[in-house]
């Protein structure tokens, strides 16, 4: 029998990849969403259309429900009606920017939303829980690259403040329930079908559209750009390795754990800090049009820099990201230009 897997947030930029790459591989997957406007809501249902339409080449089913994770009758009649093995939380309210000015949608998609999730694999008895942090957790911090070892309570955003709280429920859930969990610290996720709200759709819109770009902090600003097909191939091995509680050597008669719940936070990231500058320059070459560039300050809720230490990931998985910045830009510039051709 195919393994059961739902994920949340399959409407989404990384939800749909993710969707799309487990049909492949032969997995019998439940889609949710709430299709919310946040973004164009057309890009949303033209990934659907995509997976909806999809032949996988190792006969996995697809099956797709519209709903909100707030609601718990949706959750009672989606998730225990489907009984999943896995599940793979990746809907979330997104934008460190726009929860300053939206606050309560964040409390509510984020923690309760998230909450109502975590109660799911409590009854379920998962065998595998995966759910989508952000290296916004590492507010900002200094040390560089950041590691999963680092101190992440200052949170210079409320939607950083609610996956830092994330971590926090679901390793208590993990401790009480041994609900095997991984949390993964994404870095900026790029490549086609992207979310609009993104710096890689807002800059291609604006240069094809002969618009200014807002570069903020004057253009000091550097990201671990990491391409879509690295992080899905991520997201499948960790399903395949779930977290165990480890027992130490010196307690082992009495079977004290070094932890006390099967539950693992990694940073998935490209480990590489590049200039956005340089990534503006590869965007403008690819689409063949220049930029016409607007200096700002440094927003409120933004860090100048992110750079993923991957030493745990490699270790955890026996993978690390493979694709260049010079590759992912072609991919995507040419993905950009095909689908606004439509």
């Amino acid at each position: 029998m195919p393994v059961k897997i739902i994920v949340t947030g399959a409407a989404g930029f990384i939800g749909f990849h993710t969707c799309k790459r487990l049909l492949n591989e032969g997995f019998q997957v439940l889609g949710i969403d709430n299709i919310n406007d946040y973004y164009d809501v057309n890009l949303k249902n033209s990934r659907l259309f995509c997976l909806n339409n999809l032949n996988p080449l190792k006969g996995g089913t697809w099956e797709f429900k519209k709903g909100d994770l707030q609601d718990k009758k949706f959750i009672e009649d989606s998730f225990f009606n489907f009984n999943p093995e896995i599940i793979i939380n990746l809907a979330a309210q997104a934008g460190v920017r726009h929860s300053i000015k939206d606050p309560d949608s964040y409390i509510n998609s984020n923690i309760v939303g998230f909450l109502n999730v975590l109660e799911a694999c409590r009854f379920l008895k998962i065998s595998n829980f995966l759910y989508a942090s952000s290296s916004s957790v590492y507010g900002g911090n200094k040390n560089l690259p950041f590691k999963e070892s680092d101190f992440v309570d200052n949170p210079l955003s409320l939607y950083a403040a609610t996956k830092k709280s994330n971590e926090l429920m679901a390793y208590s859930y993990s401790h009480l329930y041994g609900i095997p969990s991984i949390g993964m610290r994404f870095f900026t996720v790029y490549g086609p079908w992207g979310r609009p709200d993104m710096a890689p759709m807002i800059f291609a819109n604006s240069i094809l559209q002969k618009k200014p770009i807002s570069i903020f902090n004057y253009g000091k600003m550097k990201r671990d750009f990491t391409y879509i097909d690295d992080v899905v191939e991520c997201i499948i091995r960790c399903t395949k390795n779930p977290p165990q509680i480890h027992y130490s050597n010196e307690n082992i008669k009495e079977k004290e754990p070094k932890i006390n719940a099967p539950h693992k936070i990694i940073n998935i990231g490209n480990n590489s800090s590049i200039d956005l500058l340089f990534f503006i320059h590869l965007l403008e070459k690819e689409l063949g049009e220049k930029a016409i560039k607007e200096f700002l300050p440094i927003q409120n809720g933004d860090v100048p820099e992110t750079y993923a230490d991957i030493n745990e990931l490699y270790n955890w998985i026996n993978f690390k990201p493979e694709t260049n910045l010079k590759e992912g830009v072609k991919y995507f510039a040419k993905w950009f230009i095909d689908y606004h051709k439509k």
